[in-house]
């Protein structure tokens, strides 16, 4: 398992719950898509759950949808639970690699996956993208949200620093391109419904999975 020094690698606890601070901060705007791009009922799955600060949010704001949080590090398990304790439509955290291959089950109404892309490999990350896309019953929808290259660019002197430091810990990773996560996702046999700008120069993907064969 790749271990790095993140922002958030020294998220404050409050008993067993981590708080990071991103998370707390992109909450809001990434929910007010979901608002609107998420079916009333269903079955989601979350990726790369991390403290589990999303996934409680999420259940609690969108109650008739049944949630399941997943993380590829086990040690990120109690504090999922600790956030989710509670939450009647929050299934129990599992451990999930979703850089492997074969967990897509299409059995999904929508997965979702925040802040982990510039953190694996471009092969991860295809993998992940490929999986995410088989994971979707007809009509589902995949959310991605993160930083992204534009055209190649960094567009702020953040970004830049944070790249280079992601890469000085591992060449392997660091900020995909737009382009390029566009392809992987329409190889992977979904639609692109709409990509929208988030706060602090992020975005979120919006795709979708063929209601028809």
């Amino acid at each position: 398992m790749r271990r790095l020094h993140l922002p958030d690698s020294a998220a404050p606890m409050e008993g067993e719950r981590r708080i990071a601070p991103s998370a707390s901060r992109n909450l809001e705007p990434i929910a007010a898509v979901l608002a609107q791009v998420l079916p009333q009922t269903g079955r989601a799955l979350e990726l790369a759950s991390g403290t589990g600060q999303h996934i409680a949010a999420f259940a609690e704001r969108f109650p008739g949808i049944d949630w399941q949080p997943t993380d590829g590090n086990p040690d990120n398990l109690p504090s999922i639970r600790a956030w989710t304790a509670g939450i009647g439509n929050v299934a129990a955290p599992m451990v999930l690699d979703a850089c492997a291959p074969g967990w897509g089950q299409g059995d999904r109404t929508s997965v979702h996956l925040t802040n982990l892309l510039h953190l694996i490999s471009d092969a991860e990350a295809e993998c992940l993208l490929v999986e995410a896309a088989r994971a979707l019953a007809p009509g589902g929808v995949f959310c991605l949200y993160g930083p992204f290259r534009r055209d190649g660019a960094l567009l702020t002197d953040g970004d830049r620093s944070f790249d280079a430091s992601l890469r000085a810990q591992d060449p392997a990773i660091g900020y995909k391109d737009i382009a390029w996560v566009t392809g992987r996702l329409i190889g992977a046999g979904l639609e692109v419904d709409r990509l929208v700008e988030m706060p602090a120069g992020n975005l979120m993907f919006v795709t979708r999975r063929s209601s028809t064969p």
